[in-house]
C-alpha cells in the first residue's frame, strides 16, 4: 500500500498496472469503507494486446486498499457512473500469430527476430505491422485481425458507425487522441491498424465494465482472472504460470458481463488484505457471449462507491444487476401479479406464497458447461440449497447467462428472500428491488 496512512473519503485513480495483478503489489489508499473511488480507465483487449510490456492483456488501474478488509469478507461496489470519453476505437475478431510469444499470446510476447521476451516497441506509421521492436525494428505482432473495424461515436456517446479505408486511416494517424488514451497509459491505440472490413454499420452504446473487482490471492496476469482463461495459466511455460489449486484463488474481475454497468451492485469477495479494488476494460457496448472474442475497448471515467461486508466469504462474485437487465423470468413480481398468485394458491388450498427477490451468481470455467457448473455450486453453497434446486429455480424463475465465450455465465434466479437474509444481502436486495 502506498499513499496516506489516513482512510480517505475518496480517492482518485489515474495509474495502471502492467497488466499484473499482485496481492503483495503497490496499492493506492486507504479508502474508507463506505467511500469513492473515481479513475480514469484505459482500454482492454487490442491496444495492450499489442504491446507486449503489458503482460496481461489488459491495462488495469492501480488497486485500491479499503481499510479494515480482511481475506474472508466481500466488497460491495455501487457504480456510480461509467462514462466513455474515447472519440474513436478500434477492435474485431482476432487471428494469432505463431511465433509471437511463449505459450500466451496475451502474457509473454516475445520477438521471433531478437528473441527478446516483453520487446520495448515503437511505432512507425499505420496498419497492422505498425508496432516495432526497439531492439531489431521487426514487426512485433502477436495478434492481427481476421476481420476488424474502425468505430466513431457521436459526441452523446449514444452510437457509433463504422469507416472505410479512408476515414479509418485518417483516425490512426491521430490515433492517440481518437482514443483520448489517459496520461499514464502505456498501450498503442489499436486505431493504428485502421481495420476496415464493416463500412456503414451502425451500433447503439451501452457503456459497461468488463474488468471489475477485488485482487486475487495470488499473482496472475489481470485477463486471466477468470476461469476460462485462467485455465491458460495452469502449467503454463511462461513465469506466470499457476497450479489448478492457486487457480481458486482468482476473483473473477474479469467478467464481461453487461449488467455491470451504473446502477448495478456488484459483490466481490476478497481474498487478500485490503482487497485491492480494481477496474477496466471498459466496454462501449457487447452483445452477449462476446462472440468475436473482443468487442469495442474504450478510455473512460468510473465513479464507485465500496462498502465492506464483514464475514461474508465468496468464492467469485455476486451482480444485483438493474431490474431492466433481468431476464424476464427473473424479474420481481408486481402486485398484481402477487395478488393474481395468492387468489391461486387459496383457490388450491396452499398457504402463503413464497417472497421472492432476484440474484446472479457468477461462474467460471474452462468452457460454458464447467463455468454454468461453477456457477451453480456457488449459488448452492451461497444460499443453502442443493445443485437440483438451484438449477430448477433458474430454470421456472430465471436463466443462464452468457457473460463471455468461452466461459463466464450468469446464474439469475427468483430466491427466497429468508435465502438472501441468510446470505447477508436482504439489504442489498432491499436497496436495488425495494422488496424485503
Amino acid at each position: 500500500m502506498t499513499g496516506a496512512t489516513e482512510a480517505l473519503e475518496e480517492i482518485n485513480v489515474s495509474t495502471f498496472t502492467n497488466g499484473i495483478l499482485d496481492p503483495e503489489g503497490a496499492m493506492l489508499g486507504p479508502v474508507r469503507d463506505g467511500g469513492i473511488i473515481r479513475a480514469s480507465t484505459a482500454p482492454g483487449c487490442w491496444g495492450p494486446m499489442i504491446n507486449p510490456r503489458l503482460r496481461g492483456g489488459h491495462e488495469v488501474t492501480q488497486p485500491v486498499f479499503v481499510e479494515n478488509a480482511q481475506p474472508g469478507d466481500a466488497i460491495v461496489i455501487r457504480i456510480k457512473d461509467v462514462t466513455v470519453t474515447s472519440i474513436a476505437t478500434a477492435s474485431g475478431h482476432d487471428r494469432i500469430v505463431d511465433g509471437y510469444f511463449v505459450g500466451d499470446p496475451y502474457v509473454a510476447k516475445r520477438c521471433p527476430t531478437c528473441d527478446t521476451l516483453y520487446p520495448e516497441t515503437r511505432v512507425e506509421g499505420i496498419g497492422q505491422e505498425a508496432v516495432r521492436c526497439v531492439k531489431c525494428g521487426n514487426p512485433i505482432t502477436p495478434f492481427q485481425f481476421a476481420h476488424g473495424y474502425t468505430v466513431v461515436f457521436d459526441e452523446a456517446r449514444t452510437l457509433g458507425v463504422t469507416l472505410n479505408k479512408e476515414q479509418a486511416e485518417r483516425v490512426a494517424r491521430d490515433s492517440r487522441n481518437f482514443a483520448k488514451l489517459p496520461e499514464c497509459s502505456i498501450q498503442h491505440s489499436v486505431l493504428l491498424f485502421a481495420p476496415h472490413d464493416l463500412v456503414g454499420t451502425v451500433a447503439r452504446m451501452r457503456p459497461f465494465l468488463g474488468q471489475l473487482g477485488t485482487t486475487p490471492g495470488v499473482r496472475m496476469p489481470d485477463s486471466h482472472n477468470a476461469g476460462d482463461f485462467g485455465c491458460f495459466l495452469v502449467d503454463a511455460p511462461h513465469e506466470y504460470a499457476l497450479t489448478a489449486e492457486q487457480l481458486e484463488l482468482r476473483t473473477d474481475g474479469h467478467m464481461d458481463i453487461d449488467a455491470v454497468r451504473p446502477g448495478s451492485l456488484v459483490v466481490a469477495p476478497v481474498k487478500t488484505r485490503g482487497a485491492g479494488v480494481y477496474m477496466g476494460d471498459m466496454h462501449a457496448l457487447q452483445g452477449d457471449g462476446e462472440i468475436a472474442g473482443h468487442t469495442m475497448d474504450v478510455a473512460g471515467t468510473v465513479v464507485l462507491q465500496v462498502q465492506i461486508l464483514k464475514n461474508r466469504t465468496l468464492r467469485g462474485p455476486v451482480l444485483f444487476p438493474l431490474p431492466e437487465d433481468l431476464p424476464f423470468l427473473a424479474r420481481p413480481f408486481d402486485t398484481a401479479e402477487k395478488e393474481r398468485a395468492r387468489a391461486l394458491a387459496k383457490q388450491w388450498g396452499l398457504g402463503e406464497i413464497e417472497e421472492s427477490a432476484p440474484i446472479s451468481v457468477v461462474g467460471s470455467g474452462k468452457d460454458l458447461n464447467a463455468a454454468t457448473e461453477n456457477g451453480l455450486n456457488r449459488a448452492a453453497e451461497l444460499l443453502g440449497m442443493s445443485v437440483p434446486e438451484v438449477r430448477n429455480r433458474a430454470t421456472i424463475t430465471g436463466a443462464i447467462e452468457i457473460g463471455r465465450l468461452p466461459g463466464v455465465v450468469q446464474v439469475t434466479f427468483l430466491a427466497p428472500l429468508e435465502k438472501l437474509e441468510d446470505a447477508g444481502f436482504l439489504p442489498l436486495v432491499r436497496e436495488q428491488y425495494g422488496i424485503g
